[in-house]
């Protein structure tokens, strides 16, 4: 395994835990990556980007209301068993979308419908995803298990849009739909082999109970200044940032003239960024500038390659600014994640994974809506530049953050459990 640390390789070969999960995710990003091709040229082709944009602006409400119903379950329930079924979930939702193509049929509406479904199963599935490492790792392990996932995401990531650029072509939509459904089966299984972890709570499952730990879960994200602040920036950034890697990039490749591989080229791209920062940047960067620095500055970064992308005249440029701007993501992304996570109590991991996805979710519904008011006006460079202008502004917005820069400069083993030491009236 070029490139990757022997302390890693050592995590792989003596912890088969590791190995589900991470074989889990390799299956389900590719999925993802998959379907994030698929379905938006499927869309754009016969509905044209009104559609495309009503498409987006709907998934992003239904998540916002998902996300956080669904969270206090992930508190109180068997990680991976959670996993395995909302994959199976996922599973016939693909098996729908497949059905509808095979018979010739395009309803935006079926699909939103269908599409809905698929955010309630994800609802459950990604929150334990995020959390499951923190159940199965010892403390030493963890930042190194935490790195190799998100390299093997980046794998996926390279490899999803390129597999649904080569099934579009061999087999049109629908091929491509049933590979799709076919990695979510082969994800479901490898899910069902992760070992089982304790339930942290076995609280009765009813109305009262579910709306405190939701209400818990949210209150704990908006009390604690740090995290409040951090959970603003996010919202703002991602209000550029979704469309910019999302979104725009099917019409980006359309508005040049390109054919259908070419989206698969250019999400491959971003996703090769996101390997090289992931394996080489952000360990090799975080020595020489410190995890504040490179958290600000690649923020920074990745706005203005967005920028660049919009403003590319060829395929070919647009390539290597998403390249640049998968680089600075997944680089900045790692900054900070362990310590997030270790510092979360473990008892309100999901509910507080769940309230920030409902925030991103927020933020994705406006950001496809304002795209579409833009465009109305202006031409797809000019919105897509703006976009990635727009990103590296609000970034700027974490030196404001309170205590973000100590709480980054900490070890961690100092940071376990950090935000029950700091603020213990709210982790009761």
């Amino acid at each position: 395994m070029i490139g990757v640390p022997a302390e890693v390789r050592d995590l792989l070969r003596w912890h088969p835990a590791l190995r589900a999960v991470l074989l889990t995710d390799f299956l389900v990003r590719l999925a993802e990556l998959s379907a994030l091709v698929i379905l938006p040229w499927w869309i754009t082709s016969s509905g044209g980007a009104s559609a495309l944009a009503a498409f987006g602006v709907t998934l992003a409400v239904a998540t916002f209301i998902a996300a956080p119903a669904a969270s206090p379950f992930g508190d109180r329930l068997c990680k991976p068993r959670q996993i395995t079924w909302g994959l199976v979930c996922l599973c016939l939702v693909a098996a729908a979308q497949a059905g509808l193509s095979f018979a010739g049929v395009f309803s935006l509406a079926a699909l939103v419908v269908l599409a809905v479904l698929q955010v309630l199963a994800s609802a459950f599935v990604d929150p334990a995803r995020d959390a499951v490492l923190t159940e199965l790792m010892p403390l030493a392990q963890l930042p190194a298990a935490i790195r190799l996932r998100k390299t093997t995401q980046a794998v996926s990531g390279i490899l999803g849009p390129l597999l649904a650029g080569l099934a579009i072509g061999a087999a049109g939509v629908t091929g491509s739909l049933c590979v799709y459904g076919g990695l979510l089966a082969l994800g479901a299984l490898t899910a069902s082999r992760i070992p089982r972890t304790t339930v942290v709570a076995a609280r009765r499952n009813s109305v009262p109970a579910w709306w405190r730990d939701l209400r818990a879960g949210l209150a704990a994200k908006w009390l604690m200044p740090m995290e409040r602040g951090w959970t603003v920036v996010n919202f703002a950034v991602w209000i550029f940032q979704g469309p910019a890697v999302g979104l725009l990039i099917p019409l980006k490749v359309q508005s040049l003239g390109a054919q259908g591989g070419w989206l698969g080229i250019c999400l491959g791209a971003l996703s090769t960024g996101a390997l090289l920062g992931s394996v080489f940047g952000s360990q090799m960067l975080v020595e020489r500038f410190g995890r504040y620095r490179v958290r600000v500055g690649l923020g920074l970064a990745e706005g203005l390659a967005l920028a660049a992308v919009g403003l590319a005249v060829s395929p070919w440029p647009m390539v290597l600014g998403l390249v640049a701007a998968g680089f600075c993501n997944a680089a900045m992304g790692l900054v900070g994640a362990t310590h997030r996570a270790l510092a979360i109590p473990q008892s309100y991991r999901v509910r507080m994974f769940a309230a920030g996805a409902m925030t991103t979710q927020i933020a994705g519904a406006i950001g496809p809506a304002l795209v579409g008011l833009a465009l109305a006006r202006h031409d797809i460079a000019r919105v897509y530049t703006a976009w990635g202008l727009g990103m590296a502004a609000c970034v700027l917005g974490l030196l404001a953050v309170p205590r973000l820069r100590e709480f980054l400069t900490l070890g961690h083993d100092e940071i376990v459990d950090w935000y029950r030491l700091q603020y213990p009236a709210i982790f009761r």
